[in-house]
């Protein structure tokens, strides 16, 4: 597999920590929601950045400090992604927590509760 982390990881994981960071309360956003935030990588073709971008958000969140609300970034579905332990049910009461609600199928009402990002510049 050609593209398993971006070249610069750490400095792509602190990008989506700062996008992360600005998720006002209630809202969610979405692993490639972040990753359409975030210019593709030199060189890069625009397409394949958008196929293996959201799998790194994914990775900047497993490894995300203390102060990035985590629980605010759900998949395209608008679901809880899978993880070990009792993560899911954390996620799901933290988000609750906060005023998001779960429908009937354990999704978040996208339009509703999604923040698309609008007052992050990209960069």
């Amino acid at each position: 597999m050609k593209y398993l982390s971006p070249a610069e990881k750490q400095l792509f994981n602190i990008r989506v920590w700062e996008i992360v960071r600005r998720i006002p309360l209630g809202r969610v956003i979405t692993y490639g929601k972040i990753a359409e935030l975030i210019q593709p990588l030199p060189g890069m073709d625009p397409k394949e950045y958008l196929a293996w971008s959201p799998r790194w958000v994914g990775g900047a969140m497993a490894s995300c400090p203390e102060d990035v609300p985590w629980q605010r970034v759900i998949n395209s579905q608008g679901k809880i992604s899978l993880r070990k332990g009792s993560g899911q049910s954390v996620q799901r009461q933290l988000l609750e927590d906060e005023g998001v609600q779960f429908d009937e199928r354990e999704r978040v009402d996208l339009r509703k509760y999604g923040w698309e990002g609008s007052d992050f510049k990209a960069s």
